[in-house]
């Protein structure tokens, strides 16, 4: 075999690499959710969005909650018992309102109990998601966030900010149309928002929550902690199996030529001293 068709082939195993650890990660992540299921009795699902790289060329691409992951879930969900309790493993920025408001009206209607399991972070359409759930169960510095609606990449309690402070004919006619939009918006995501709370928490406090979380109360990317979450009368717990902070792992970011987090990646506890 010459030169030339070693680096042929040593260009084809480079651009097939990325496929077969994809592959690999994926069993694992199979092998896990069985563990889990066995465990907890079960039926285990991820909707989780990292930066992966894609299957032969290697370039990174961002995920974000869209009617693919809609219909999936929804598949998933329609396949399990309707009395079997339902684990939603959660990590994600958010994505379109039509999606995660699918998903959140699939898992309220389940008859089993439902959990959702926050190891990170889940924000937006996630935190949507996490409200329809009978018990948010997050890591120690896990965070939500606000559900406040987005228009253009705005938010629309910021739009609607320009009729109070502009007098109506100063107002162009997009803008009239960007807040007649953020009126609506604001109004359906309370409306949905009130729908998922009812029941999970006390009804004096759904209306003013749903206000909160949806009126632009906050910025966007506002962290709400647990601590903060159960201030606000959700049903949260810090009491996160190991086996759902391990499953995260499972999901690597694409390996840059210099890593900007390291540790030796194993516990470490205090060593006893010794007089």
């Amino acid at each position: 075999m010459d030169v030339g068709n070693l680096i042929w082939i040593f260009f084809i195993i480079m651009m097939l690499q990325p496929l077969f650890a994809q592959r690999l990660q994926q069993a694992m992540r199979q092998r896990k959710i069985v563990e889990i299921e066995r465990l907890r009795n079960s039926r285990v699902i991820l909707l989780v969005h990292r930066q992966e790289t894609m299957r032969l060329l290697g370039f990174p691409m961002l995920r974000y909650i869209d009617l693919n992951d809609s219909e999936e879930l929804l598949r998933a969900i329609h396949l399990t018992d309707p009395n079997m309790p339902l684990d939603i493993i959660l990590h994600t920025p958010g994505g379109l309102v039509i999606a995660a408001a699918q998903i959140a009206r699939a898992l309220k209607a389940h008859k089993g109990k439902v959990t959702v399991f926050v190891p990170h972070y889940a924000m937006s359409g996630g935190t949507l998601i996490a409200l329809a759930a009978d018990q948010i169960v997050m890591s120690k510095h896990a965070v939500l966030g606000p559900v406040d609606p987005q228009i253009e990449g705005m938010p629309a309690a910021s739009i609607l900010k320009i009729h109070e402070e502009k007098p109506a004919k100063e107002i162009d006619d997009k803008s009239i149309v960007l807040i007649d939009l953020s009126k609506k918006a604001i109004a359906q995501l309370r409306e949905l928002t009130i729908e998922l709370l009812t029941q999970n928490i006390s009804a004096d406090k759904v209306g003013t929550l749903a206000e909160k979380l949806t009126n632009g109360h906050w910025t966007h990317d506002y962290a709400i902690t647990c601590d903060e979450a159960a201030s606000l009368g959700l049903n949260v717990s810090t009491d996160i199996p190991q086996s759902v902070m391990e499953m995260m792992t499972l999901f690597r970011q694409p390996v840059r030529g210099i890593p900007t987090v390291e540790y030796l990646p194993y516990r470490h506890d205090r060593a006893v001293e010794h007089k």
